[in-house]
């Protein structure tokens, strides 16, 4: 059964970096699209970024030029580096992952940007 573990979230002022982690267990996770989403208060769920078994990265707009998805398949853990950040970019953040049918989701780990 795969699981996935998100940690680095926590406060920041805006300007400053984080770099989230997202470790996967089991043994689908080099086949497998991995994406981080993003939840605020009230609002839905949306996506940030996602890369590609092959390495392919996309971004929603609101996040292009400052933050970077990558992954380290021999530690099965994908990052999500999140730089100049605004207050705006306050939510809960979701890892998923994506193989087959399978749609998998971390429990979230949440970012707190103050102004």
């Amino acid at each position: 059964q795969v699981q996935l573990v998100e940690s680095g979230g926590g406060l920041v002022q805006a300007g400053g970096s984080l770099r989230l982690s997202c470790a996967a267990s089991g043994s689908i996770f080099s086949s497998s699209v991995m994406n981080w989403y993003r939840q605020a208060p009230g609002k839905q769920r949306d996506l940030v970024a996602g890369i590609t078994s092959g390495g392919n990265t996309n971004y929603a707009d609101s996040v292009k030029g400052r933050f970077t998805i990558f992954r380290d398949n021999a530690k099965s853990t994908v990052y999500l580096q999140m730089n100049s950040l605004k207050p705006e970019d306050t939510a809960v953040y979701y890892c998923n992952l994506r193989w087959t049918v399978l749609n998998i989701w971390g429990q979230g780990t949440p970012v707190t940007v103050s102004a």
